[in-house]
């Protein structure tokens, strides 16, 4: 399914495309020229209904089947997504407004790495045995690593292929069913991962995609069939995922947002710290939920770091996503690009120093587009609702700090905790400092690398629950317990 097929989006429930009930449909458009891409058919209840029976029944062949065999299965899929890279890339172009330079590597590659990593993980998931006792007699226990049963998956607009497959690969691994809604704003190339797995041989009802806004995500986080929720989104929407759950007691994944910090050390590199800074702010326009917005530079080189990071941002390409000379494309909608500018106007007037950028680009060619330009603020005050509230767009800010103790304290000061970065050449300090920053991924001398072999997810507000790396199956699979007892049983009574 490319983005010429015409008529309205069907859903995929049972290893087929059907058509809604509701009646109901959405557009889609491509951020940069304002045109519909598709129109795509929202899900009712009754859809929701039939995509988890779907998944039930073909979760018990799903299951039955060895990890070995599991694994060839999204090992063929990680290939057909290799296979389909171009297509897939000028896809999500097209409907989330990424650059070209990005989308082929952190939106495909990425989803196609994550399959084949589980794929080969798949034939090692098991449990443990333990005698408790001596001799051939005592008694033993041994667990067994079960799949939860159908997982319900919602997905953010920011990196729409990636989370699918981050939410569906170990899931599937581990012998789950997936029923998947994603974001409205990016809702078409879930349809591919879909036919991706069938082709690949996923059976009937193994992977469902169900479309439609918040009405959507409510059915999957309420469904008395469905025994997990992966959710990507806001920290708001977040706790009210969490709250739906509590009904049925679901296991939960939660990967929310941030106001990551990024400490920049007198020693650092200053050219590297001035790149991690920008890839902590500007990639995906700024749309991630890693980013490290609040960049704090020791006091002693902070005028030299600014000194190198202002021209670079100044120089960046804000274009056509397709061109492969942009390096930044619109933001998601317009409606978005009014709040990051009201944010923006915000911060001004509450005393922040704009350095550069803060508005939309004034070139012929992007007038009435939904442009930001790249955007440095300095700021003094860490109390700023700029330092405190995430924003999801290009807006870095800039704080000095005087010592190590005192940068730790500020970057925690936050309720939320899903990244942080460390830039400096003394390595026992890097490490020193990654392990008292409260984050779930810290990273040293770069930032907002995700390699699937590493766990990702955050801590206090900022989620629950771990996606990648062998913790992911972890929260897609319950543990059994079985005792063994080869003698007899004693009894006081």
């Amino acid at each position: 399914m490319t983005d010429q097929t015409p008529g309205p989006r069907p859903l995929f429930i049972a290893g087929a495309v059907r058509d809604a009930t509701s009646g109901e449909t959405f557009e889609t458009r491509n951020p940069f020229t304002g045109a519909v891409i598709a129109t795509v058919q929202a899900a009712a209840a009754a859809d929701v209904d039939a995509a988890v029976a779907a998944a039930t029944e073909g979760q018990r062949a799903w299951a039955a089947m060895s990890g070995t065999a599991r694994g060839r299965v999204l090992s063929r899929a990680a290939d057909l997504i290799r296979a389909r890279r171009d297509e897939i890339a000028r896809l999500e172009s097209l409907d989330g407004g990424k650059p070209i330079q990005e989308t082929p590597e952190a939106d495909v590659d990425s989803g196609a790495d994550c399959l084949a990593y589980f794929a080969a993980l798949a034939p090692t998931i098991g449990g443990e045995h333990q005698t408790l006792g001596e001799g051939g007699d005592a008694p033993w226990f041994y667990t067994r690593r079960e799949p939860l049963g159908v997982v319900g998956g919602i997905g953010a607009w920011n990196y729409p292929f990636q989370i699918a497959c981050w939410k569906t690969a170990p899931a599937l691994a581990a012998g789950n069913a997936m029923v998947f809604k994603p974001a409205e704003q990016t809702p078409l190339s879930a349809a591919i991962l879909a036919e991706v797995l069938t082709e690949a041989g996923v059976p009937s009802g193994v992977f469902n995609v169900v479309q439609g806004d918040a009405r959507v995500g409510r059915m999957l986080t309420t469904h008395p069939g469905i025994a997990k929720i992966s959710f990507t989104g806001e920290i708001d929407t977040g706790k009210a995922v969490m709250a739906d759950s509590a009904s049925t007691l679901k296991t939960l994944t939660l990967e929310l947002g941030g106001k990551s910090p990024l400490l920049v050390f007198e020693d650092a590199d200053l050219d590297d710290a001035v790149s991690a800074a920008m890839l902590a702010n500007f990639y995906t326009q700024g749309q991630i939920c890693t980013n490290g917005t609040r960049v704090f530079v020791r006091d002693t080189v902070i005028d030299a770091f600014l000194a190198r990071l202002l021209p670079r941002a100044e120089a960046m390409t804000l274009g056509d996503p397709l061109d492969p000379a942009t390096q930044m494309g619109p933001l998601i909608t317009p409606e978005h690009q009014r709040s990051v500018l009201a944010r923006i106007a915000r911060a001004r007037a509450d005393g922040a120093t704009l350095l550069t950028g803060g508005r939309a680009p004034d070139h012929p060619a992007l007038a009435g587009k939904p442009f930001v330009l790249p955007t440095v603020f300095r700021a003094d005050d860490d109390g700023l609702p700029l330092c405190r509230q995430e924003i999801f767009g290009p807006v870095m800010t800039v704080l000095s700090f005087a010592d190590e103790d005192e940068a730790i304290a500020r970057a925690n000061a936050l309720p939320v905790g899903l990244a942080g970065g460390v830039m400096t050449r003394d390595m026992t300090r890097a490490h020193r400092v990654a392990a008292r920053l409260e984050a779930g991924v810290v990273w040293i001398n770069t930032y907002n690398i995700t390699p699937v072999e590493m766990p990702f997810g955050g801590i206090k507000q900022s989620g629950m629950g771990r996606e990648n790396g062998r913790a992911a199956l972890e929260h897609v699979t319950r543990i059994k317990s079985v005792y063994v007892e080869p003698g007899h049983v004693e009894a006081p009574y």
